[in-house]
């Protein structure tokens, strides 16, 4: 009888780790198993992407409003176009709102801020944010200060 019982608890241990792995799993991956939220599509080109990712955030002020749901380069300009997913929750976004590439913290990663502008008329589904600011690398500044150096 104890041997069953031993048995029951470590099944139960080892199914209870599988379910904690598929969370982490979940979470890491940014997929969620809740109901999507109503969304509209957004646009943004950008000269250099300097390591944004499909799936990435897009956050105001801080606080995450949609997601980077592909990224592929319009060869007219030849500069990276973004689509975002914004939540149909955040309607009052302007059509001079600002577009930047941010990292979170030093090493982190790569993300979209938009700095809402005052303009009365609002971006609609579809639309593009004309004023964008690229990723800032840290590679071409290093490159530029050291030839600098050399002169």
């Amino acid at each position: 009888m104890r041997t069953r019982t031993m048995e029951i608890s470590v099944g139960i241990f080892i199914l209870a780790g599988i379910i904690a792995l598929a969370v982490l799993a979940l979470k890491v991956s940014g997929l969620s198993l809740s109901p999507a939220k109503p969304t509209y599509k957004l646009y943004a080109q950008f000269s250099d992407l300097g390591g944004l990712s499909v799936r990435g955030r897009v956050s105001i002020a801080g606080v995450t409003v949609g997601r980077i749901t592909d990224i592929q380069l319009d060869t007219d300009r030849m500069v990276a176009l973004v689509e975002m997913e914004i939540d149909q929750s955040v309607d009052t976004l302007t059509v001079d709102s600002i577009a930047s590439i941010r990292t979170e913290g030093l090493l982190g990663e790569k993300f979209i801020d938009i700095s809402v502008g005052g303009d009365p008329e609002y971006l609609a589904d579809g639309d593009t944010i004309i004023d964008t600011q690229s990723a800032l690398s840290i590679e071409r500044l290093v490159s530029n200060f050291a030839s600098s150096l050399g002169k």
